[in-house]
């Protein structure tokens, strides 16, 4: 697996489940629609009152599992990183990758305390178990940010 192979697996999806702590020890997974920049940084939309964000904002540590939606594809990205609510320029250069993936996304923006939420990876790792022996390889943010 390399570099932009994994890039590729990960563009190709459009779901994870994203995890957060709460500041009592506690945790919280979600579903969320996500689109991939070529930096490998996660966006999703979500309403600012939402268990994640309130976690998000006292501990930006965030976990995410991508991938192995359906049966028999046993490929999938555990991905950790920092979030951040991008503002100015940069929320508008993620919000266009994340409307290309959901144009739907555009309708959206009207909704009440929407807001969206950019992950910055530290540690991915890629795990296919559809092949014998299995194929798990991680890549930590320098190697992510390395070219081929």
């Amino acid at each position: 697996m390399t570099r932009s192979e994994l890039l590729q697996f990960m563009q190709k999806q459009r779901l994870a489940v994203q995890a957060s702590a709460f500041p009592t020890g506690g945790v919280q997974a979600a579903i969320v629609g996500i689109a991939v920049t070529d930096a490998f940084e996660i966006v999703f939309d979500t309403l600012e009152t939402t268990r994640k964000v309130q976690n998000l904002r006292r501990n930006p540590k965030i976990a995410l599992v991508i991938g192995g939606w359906t049966a028999g594809e046993e490929r999938t990205v555990q991905y950790e990183g920092l979030a951040d609510e991008p503002q100015g320029s940069e929320l508008d250069r993620l919000k266009e990758v994340y409307f290309r993936v959901y144009p739907d996304g555009r309708a959206r923006q009207s909704w009440s305390g929407l807001m969206y939420v950019r992950v910055r990876p530290s540690w991915i790792r890629y795990s296919d178990f559809n092949k014998n022996p299995p194929e798990i390889v991680e890549f930590d943010a320098e190697r992510l940010r390395a070219s081929e």
